[in-house]
């Protein structure tokens, strides 16, 4: 269980990157679209219209993957139970809450951008509580000192 508490938390890390990557993506292509004459608004992004520009895809690889964010931090919670990782159980509680904060950030700045500007703040704790969470199963492995047996001679 230490083996997929550490591949969970290394998983959600590189889905964070791939959050960033996605949205630079898209809004690179954006960039260019509108850069290029075109002109974006509402209807661009409705269902059944045609795709504007390629890298639109980043903004529906971005939904998709921070949705599937909560679900991972969630496993990795239920994960940490059993575990028996040092600390384990409230890193991945601090994963979880803030997935869940970046997903609700997310939605809010569709319709408030300060929340988005808090949105990519967040992402930057979640990754950082993420690669702390990659390093607490190995960190299990070293033998205290204190209780050592001595050494024979």
């Amino acid at each position: 269980m230490r083996g997929a508490y550490k591949v969970l938390a290394s998983v959600l890390a590189v889905q964070i990157v791939v959050q960033a990557a996605a949205m630079v993506w898209a809004i690179a292509g954006l960039y260019n679209f509108v850069d290029g004459g075109g002109t974006f608004d509402k209807s661009l992004m409705e269902e059944g219209s045609e795709s504007p520009f390629p890298e639109v895809a980043g903004f529906a690889v971005h939904f998709m993957n921070g949705a599937l964010i909560v679900v991972v931090a969630l496993v990795l919670l239920i994960v940490s139970f059993f575990a028996k990782v040092p600390k384990g159980v409230p890193a991945a509680g601090a994963i979880f809450g803030l997935a869940l904060l970046q997903f609700a950030l997310g939605i809010a700045g569709h319709s408030l951008p300060f929340a988005g500007m808090l949105h990519g703040v967040n992402a930057l704790l979640l990754f950082g509580a993420t690669l702390h969470a990659t390093r607490l199963p190995g960190k299990a492995t070293t033998v205290d000192q204190t209780h050592a047996a001595p050494a024979r001679v």
